[in-house]
């Protein structure tokens, strides 16, 4: 089978790349990255050696996909992936609608001309800040969760949020080209008869991940305290408290290998949350205790100040996909924990290569 990866030099694309390689299924791996991400050409030498044949090409230029191979199944992992992406003053807001949505448009008339089936790593930011910031939550052992003595609304329990829960605005910009992304690869697959899988997923951690805190907060968090860098607890009580659950996206491999086998199946059924659900959820403080017992002692400043489309707790609910699929996560987060950390040690320099100012 031959699998086209989108954003293959990115820290997800790379480590399906890799995971399918060593799944000894005989998979044939292309790529294609436009590396103006900060940190992805660390990816192209690696991913050449193993036998992933690689092609420069920009998802938001029609031409350039015109350009690349037939592929039996494309793996869509290019993204601006972050919450602040069109505000933060280094990115402009119509480059992010270009790139998450208008590089979806392009991806999918490519499968639709080469026949190709496509599955969309899609976020949990897609889900209502509004309605997440409202829930009524408490703290228990340095974190928060959802107040049990207080009715939840629809789509949100003990387990997290399943796939019900509302998407209304806002969801950030971010949020919201993925979601509309997730809305036309599912049109374009009902329309053009190709198959479309949309996983949202929770978190993605793992050693290799590029150190930005608006998206990769486990790999910011540990290799910033190695390094003894300014820290900061940032809105709500300033105590660190909010939650996130987090995923190895090598523990995707399982579930692609399904999809990419599964034959046509109702649409409602094709949207999944994929995460480490409540057992990876993690609080900053509580990722600080961590940092403190495996790194050192480093102090975190408590600072209330806000920042946009932030929100107190979020985990998702995997149920549907273990029901579907039969998938659950793999790796567990001390394990994931270790990973990042052991790759700081080795690379301490790689905030600065994979997230300069």
């Amino acid at each position: 089978m031959r699998i086209l990866i989108s954003g293959v030099c990115g820290f997800a694309g790379s480590t399906i790349a890799r995971a399918l390689l060593g799944a000894g299924k005989n998979h044939e791996v292309l790529g294609f990255d436009n590396f103006i991400r900060p940190g992805s050409e660390t990816n192209r030498t690696e991913l050449k050696k193993l036998g992933v044949r690689l092609f420069h090409a920009d998802l938001r230029t029609a031409s350039d996909l015109e350009e690349l191979p037939d592929a039996d199944w494309v793996v869509d992992a290019a993204a601006n992936a972050s919450v602040l992406a069109g505000i933060d003053g280094r990115t402009s807001s119509r480059q992010l609608v270009e790139h998450n949505l208008g590089g979806t448009v392009n991806l999918l008339e490519y499968c639709k001309l080469r026949r190709a089936g496509c599955i969309l790593l899609s976020t949990s930011r897609v889900y209502s800040i509004g309605l997440l910031t409202s829930l009524p939550v408490v703290v228990e052992k340095d974190a928060f969760k959802p107040d049990p003595g207080r009715a939840l609304p629809p789509g949100v329990s003990t387990a997290g949020l399943d796939e019900t829960f509302p998407t209304t605005a806002p969801v950030s910009l971010y949020g919201a080209t993925k979601l509309a992304s997730e809305a036309l690869a599912l049109e374009y697959g009902e329309t053009f008869g190709f198959p479309v899988f949309v996983n949202r997923c929770g978190v993605l951690a793992g050693a290799g991940q590029f150190g930005r805190a608006d998206q990769g907060i486990y790999a910011y968090w540990i290799n910033s305290w190695r390094r003894r860098r300014p820290l900061r607890y940032l809105g709500f009580d300033g105590r660190g408290h909010q939650v996130r659950d987090c995923l190895h996206p090598r523990d995707l491999l399982s579930l692609l290998e399904k999809q990419f086998a599964a034959p046509k199946i109702a649409t409602a059924s094709r949207v999944a949350n994929v995460s480490g659900g409540m057992t990876s959820a993690m609080s900053l403080r509580q990722l600080s205790d961590w940092c403190a017992m495996h790194v050192g002692a480093h102090e975190v400043v408590a600072d209330g100040t806000p920042r946009p489309f932030d929100i107190p707790w979020i985990v998702l609910d995997h149920a549907k996909a273990t029901r579907l699929w039969d998938w659950r996560p793999q790796t567990p987060v001390p394990a994931i924990l270790d990973e990042i950390a052991a790759h700081a040690e080795s690379h301490p320099d790689w905030l600065d290569l994979s997230a300069p100012l």
